[in-house]
């Protein structure tokens, strides 16, 4: 129920195919996108989509009861998409729910079609959400809103998860997916170094200032920037500014 197409020029896309059930999970299907995840290293770009018109629902009833709901699984699904070096990108072909969530969370790019809707009900569940998923969350949306998900229990719907930033774009379904590869086509042209080093420069210089080497920015793959903390002492800058101003 995981489909998965290669294309010679790096691009990987894993499609959940089980519409009949919203796209729900089983243990199995979980394994496939870990497995698929995990080879990926050998992708420039994973783009993750579904069929129909839910993107999934989270885990299957059944096997959720039986304890797929509390499976590491997930937490080593999303681990696998986080680390990888391409660019990873969630087209969200509908509403995505519960334990879903942690793989597009984990993804460099979201997109979603308009009616989409986003909710992760674990305290209505009695259960905790996987590990990195409230962090990875917070990020994108600030601390206050992943509480208003995780705790309030709310449904976000397309255009307001926008305006949080847990999606990026809104796409016509019919395009969706062509998007992403449009999105995509830089980093599958470009060498493979080049897309793991900003991605490395996106995470490391969260917060931080940048110190230019000698020669430049302009560094080959494999250079080192001088990453320096900002100085909030030296606030001498800011006072003259304000002089200025």
């Amino acid at each position: 129920m995981i489909e998965l197409q290669k294309q010679e020029n790096g691009l990987w896309i894993a499609t959940i195919n089980r519409p009949d059930k919203a796209n729900s999970l089983t243990g199995a299907m979980l394994e496939e996108l870990a497995d698929i995840a995990e080879a990926a290293v050998e992708a420039k770009v994973l783009i993750l989509t579904g069929k129909g018109k839910v993107f999934s629902a989270g885990a299957d009833l059944d096997e959720a009861r039986a304890g797929l709901a509390t499976s590491p699984v997930w937490e080593r699904l999303s681990g696998n998409i986080a680390k990888l070096p391409g660019l990873t990108i969630a087209a969200l072909n509908g509403t995505l729910a519960g334990g879903a969530m942690g793989m597009a969370l984990a993804c460099d790019l979201r997109l979603a079609v308009p009616g989409a809707k986003f909710f992760y009900p674990v305290m209505k569940l009695g259960y905790l959400p996987q590990p990195s998923d409230p962090a990875r969350m917070a990020a994108l949306v600030g601390p206050s809103r992943a509480k208003l998900i995780l705790m309030g229990g709310q449904k976000i719907m397309v255009d307001e998860a926008l305006s949080f930033g847990l999606v990026d774009r809104i796409i016509e379904p019919d395009v969706l997916v062509d998007t992403a590869c449009e999105i995509a086509t830089d980093t599958l042209a470009a060498k493979p170094e080049i897309a793991r080093g900003i991605k490395e420069l996106v995470r490391d210089g969260r917060g931080l200032a940048f110190a230019a080497p000698a020669g430049g920015f302009g560094m080959k793959p494999g250079g080192r920037l001088a990453i320096q903390r900002r100085n909030f002492a030296n606030r001498g800058c800011a006072r003259r500014a304000a002089t200025v101003l």
